[in-house]
């Protein structure tokens, strides 16, 4: 059942506000994820709102450029991005919202270092 959550950075300059569903966390094992330790809760823009630090965020791209790793340019935490799987959508990072306990959820395995392959196969998030 969705429900209204907030989290933000490490050090509070950058805040967010989301309406989503905990059963759909997914982690995926590509490169970048697995470094950053992102646990995914894709979303539509409309479930997402930055309440502070537009100003405080700087993003990075590669390979493609589709998606927007955005991260606060003050702590270096990656709390959100557009996902290259659904660039009309944010990704929020689940480990980022206030009080979330990673151990109360079994987040979906995306095989995300075999990207291409694993778009064609039903993706957990859509």
């Amino acid at each position: 059942m969705p429900r209204t959550m907030e989290g933000g950075c490490h050090c509070g300059r950058v805040r967010f506000r989301v309406t989503a569903d905990l059963d759909g966390v997914t982690e995926c094992n590509c490169s970048m994820c697995a470094k950053k330790g992102i646990l995914h809760l894709i979303m539509a823009p409309e479930h997402f709102e930055l309440l502070q630090g537009k100003d405080d965020l700087a993003t990075y791209t590669f390979n493609t450029g589709v998606a927007k790793h955005t991260f606060c340019k003050v702590c270096g935490i990656h709390p959100f991005y557009v996902p290259r799987s659904d660039p009309d959508k944010i990704d929020v990072n689940a480990r980022c919202l206030d009080g979330f306990e990673p151990a109360s959820i079994k987040p979906k395995q995306f095989d995300g270092r075999h990207w291409e392959q694993a778009m064609q196969q039903d993706v957990p998030w859509r």
